[in-house]
């Protein structure tokens, strides 16, 4: 039954949210296109083509699909292992996939520090064999895989639940191998969720800033990501060319957006679909 309710409470509620919605994010977008293209179209070309920021750039997407594909295995075991086992310690476990969305990345980028840095017992090991984490491209792919890693498998996990178990017991049954049950069973239930799951992995990588902050050491043109490069601009007064790559940046995210609507909208159609048939 929908909830009926008085005209002007309608109508409020709307105002208060578009409002809200136009304040908070169109009008700030709007500005940072503005001011992007201030200096007109070489301006804005010759600030993203700068060979500081193209190294940005392929550092962010790098860097974005290493951490999107550790993730990807991560998340699935994870899933497939609290909602098809039981064990001792698995509410612990459960637990401890969403610390990182509790704990703030400045924090996640110390503790990688504290695990690495010179302080740590291990660096003497890696300094012998001449492994380098902190101020390198590996500790900020490290400090981006904590910060995403509970996104993928928390969009899994719930579509398992709620599907329950019944046609891969009926599979094993039948003599069907775990891989098979996975493949033919599992993942098409689970595959606009796990889409989904990517986008938002990815989207949260791409933009990450405070952990991989404390961790690349600002190096420009090495370790400086897309946020790092926008504050280096932006802390040099260099305004037209911070916006710039905002505004890339910002185009990026449109992007993984508008993907991330169409696996919703998809995931939503098959599921309609499928209760249908039912």
């Amino acid at each position: 039954m929908i909830y009926k309710s008085s005209p002007w409470i309608k109508w409020l509620l709307v105002g208060l949210s578009v409002t809200f919605v136009v304040t908070m994010i169109v009008l700030p977008l709007i500005y940072v296109m503005y001011t992007a293209f201030s200096g007109g179209w070489k301006v804005f070309s010759d600030a993203i083509t700068d060979r500081y920021a193209l190294a940005a750039v392929r550092l962010t997407v790098e860097v974005t699909v290493l951490t999107v594909l550790i993730n990807t295995v991560f998340g699935l075991f994870a899933a497939w292992a609290i909602t098809r086992f039981s064990f001792r310690g698995k509410k612990l476990v459960s637990t401890l996939i969403d610390l990182p969305l509790t704990i703030s990345p400045i924090i996640a980028g110390l503790i990688f520090v504290l695990t690495f840095g010179r302080q740590s017992i291990l660096y003497p090991f890696l300094a012998e064999h001449h492994i380098k984490i902190i101020f390198a491209v590996p500790g900020i792919v490290l400090a981006t895989i904590f910060v995403t890693f509970p996104f993928i498998s928390r969009e899994i996990i719930p579509v398992l639940n709620a599907k329950g178990r019944d046609e891969e017991e009926a599979a094993a049954l039948m003599g069907a191998g775990g891989f098979t049950i996975f493949r033919r069973i599992t993942f098409p239930h689970i595959k606009w969720a796990f889409l989904y799951g990517v986008v938002l992995c990815a989207a949260r990588a791409m933009g990450e800033f405070g952990a991989v902050s404390v961790l690349s050491g600002h190096l420009r043109g090495k370790t400086n990501t897309m946020p790092l490069h926008i504050e280096l601009l932006y802390q040099g007064y260099d305004f037209t060319g911070a916006f710039a790559m905002s505004a890339l940046l910002v185009v990026m995210a449109i992007i993984i957006l508008i993907a991330r609507n169409v696996f919703e909208m998809r995931g939503k159609r098959k599921l309609r679909k499928a209760a249908a048939d039912a």
